[in-house]
């Protein structure tokens, strides 16, 4: 490998991490601590993620169950999970917070599949971009004669063309995760 693919190399990576993070945020029928992630909690003045403040724990497939440390903060996480765009009521019983997880309907999940295709698109975008860069890089080297350059240029686009095959990859089976019924 040469320093121009690994440095296209790095770069999707990147793109598959955030897409990893984009799908675990996709709501699906089953109970998913990752949905919490992007929640902050006014606790003491200060907005701290639900993480920092609680144990998440998955009781059942469809159940979260959110127990916080210091019960004086359980009224805080409970209303910032309402205010949050979840769309699922919180149900505090003095201790813990109760996250049920309805399973989604057939037009929801159809919704859920084009917004993973959206994500989807976008780390190939991302990935794209990435080679792009690494094949400017090469024009640009005047270390390299123009068969060095094309020989870049040719391994660029073989690991172009993996990465988006993992994309595509990732992209099936979070789409039969979520069509599951």
């Amino acid at each position: 490998m040469s320093q121009y693919s690994d440095s296209a190399r790095k770069h999707m990576d990147k793109c598959l991490n955030a897409l990893r993070g984009n799908f675990a945020r996709v709501r699906t029928g089953r109970a998913n601590a990752h949905v919490l992630d992007d929640i902050r909690v006014d606790y003491y003045g200060q907005m701290t993620p639900i993480t920092q403040l609680a144990g998440v724990k998955v009781p059942e497939a469809s159940m979260l169950v959110v127990e916080p440390w210091d019960k004086s903060a359980l009224k805080s996480i409970e209303k910032a999970i309402e205010s949050s765009d979840l769309g699922i009521t919180p149900s505090n019983d003095g201790v813990s917070i109760r996250l049920p997880f309805p399973k989604p309907t057939e037009e929801r999940r159809k919704e859920l599949v084009k917004e993973c295709h959206k994500y989807a698109e976008e780390a190939k975008v991302a990935i794209r971009n990435a080679r792009r860069d690494a094949n400017g890089k090469a024009e640009r080297s005047e270390e390299l004669s123009e068969d060095e350059v094309a020989r870049e240029k040719k391994g660029i686009q073989k690991v172009t063309d993996d990465y988006v095959a993992k994309v595509d990859q990732m992209l099936k089976a979070k789409t039969a995760e979520v069509m599951e019924i």
